[in-house]
């Protein structure tokens, strides 16, 4: 049987793949091993149709353990970390696919600190989900209750509100919400540092989340910041948790030179804990060059935020993240916040008085292509030989400058190619020709 949880939660298509009944098993789960009888937990969720039927089914199988269930609607998942570290909850989970299609969602159970668990952790928990009408069911009057607990999102609000007010900028944003969870809270806080801010794609409609807009499709984004002039622009992901920027001229600014831009100016004021960023193993070898020229040491993980925090936190770092747009600063947050990282980019560019063109063109990148194959066998491409010999044929060809990557997808059906070098044609061609040899193989 496959392993439910990924690199981040459990996720499927909603109501085919991903059922309400494995929520309400999760709910009991989750309850009976983090809580306990009499204990309490907080759910959030984005902005998803199918957010509301998984928050009653995880409510449903918590309180029917006897453990109480705080609902603080939609939040960003930082918040949600937030919210679960700060009070006296034992565990909290929110429900979100974060950058996937509206159809699909996802379930994320943190600790609680608001940390997501240890793989031995979810190993336990994974086990408790299939047997979950086996744990003890609490008797009538010892019932959870459901709680409404929207106010919450508030003290996520004052922690990013105070931080925003250490900022004194007067440039002119766009920040494009996703149609996610980004959408409570992205305005309000950004407009605190002095900016003025337009928000764009903050109308979510339930099916709308992540579609043409966000993160992951940033040219609606670009093609405003150039319309309405303005000096940078930002775009989040469906549940805030990742930052992709715009400079004004409407190039697009990925999270490894977002990552790049924060280091430099830390390393440059002696402000990089250990001068140390910590990064994942798809982030660009232009970045990890430029930091080490500049004195400063890279480390890669494997992908995922939980590994980049523990790679920061094994290696006494304070600047982590992944390519994707996860960035995290941790005297500020132990998750990813593209809220958070809006307010950094803000504040270098506001110190050194340069734009985030100029900043950006410190870090001269490799050329890199990423493909996404659907793949229904995606975890056996290490045994097949056909695709063996075409990696390795794929690295004669790139020479000692270039790599390939190839990794099965944690959040979908799919297998993830990576291939970096010094000529852009010759990746382009070897990606394209790694993704049809899968495609054809692992289906």
């Amino acid at each position: 049987m496959p392993r439910l949880f990924g690199t981040d939660g459990i996720r499927g298509i909603a109501n085919v793949d991903l059922k309400p009944t494995l929520a309400y098993s999760l709910g009991r789960a989750a309850a009976h091993l983090l809580a306990g009888r009499g204990g309490c937990i907080v759910v959030g969720q984005d902005t998803r149709r199918s957010g509301d039927m998984f928050v009653a089914a995880i409510v449903a199988g918590a309180t029917s353990v006897g453990v109480d269930v705080h609902s603080v609607g939609v939040v960003p998942t930082p918040a949600l970390a937030y919210i679960t570290g700060a009070g006296h909850f034992a565990a909290g989970i929110m429900v979100s696919a974060s950058h996937n299609p509206a159809r699909d969602n996802g379930l994320k159970v943190l600790d609680e600190h608001g940390l997501k668990l240890d793989e031995d952790v979810e190993d336990e928990l994974e086990q408790l989900i299939w047997r979950a009408e086996e744990l003890p069911a609490a008797p009538p009057e010892a019932l959870g209750q459901a709680v409404d607990a929207r106010g919450l999102l508030d003290l996520y609000l004052e922690h990013r509100l105070r931080l925003a007010r250490r900022f004194n900028t007067d440039l002119h944003l766009v920040v494009d919400c996703a149609n996610g969870s980004g959408s409570v809270a992205a305005e309000r806080i950004l407009s605190a540092t002095g900016a003025r801010v337009e928000v764009i794609f903050a109308d979510p409609d339930g099916a709308n989340i992540n579609v043409e807009c966000g993160a992951t499709a940033p040219a609606a984004l670009a093609s405003e910041v150039v319309k309405r002039g303005a000096d940078v622009g930002f775009a989040l992901d469906g549940d805030a948790d990742r930052l992709i920027a715009v400079d004004g001229s409407g190039r697009v600014v990925d999270g490894d030179a977002v990552l790049g831009i924060l280091a430099l100016d830390r390393l440059a004021a002696d402000r990089l804990p250990n001068r140390a960023l910590v990064v994942s193993v798809l982030s660009n070898g232009g970045l990890q060059s430029t930091v080490e020229a500049a004195g400063g040491q890279v480390i890669r993980t494997p992908v995922g935020d939980k590994n980049i925090l523990e790679g920061m936190v094994v290696n006494g770092a304070g600047l982590g993240g992944e390519k994707s747009g996860h960035v995290i600063v941790l005297e500020h947050s132990t998750s990813g916040d593209g809220i958070v990282t809006a307010m950094e980019v803000l504040a270098v560019m506001t110190g050194s008085g340069r734009s985030l063109a100029d900043l950006a063109s410190q870090i001269p990148m490799l050329p890199q292509q990423q493909r996404a194959i659907p793949a229904r066998h995606k975890d056996q491409w290490e045994g097949d030989p056909a695709i063996r010999r075409a990696i390795a044929r794929a690295e004669s060809r790139l020479g000692s400058s270039g790599r390939v990557l190839v990794r099965p997808s944690g959040t979908e059906p799919s297998i993830r190619v990576m291939v970096e070098g010094s000529d852009e044609a010759l990746v382009a061609e070897l990606a394209d020709e790694l993704a049809a040899l899968a495609a054809e193989r692992l289906n």
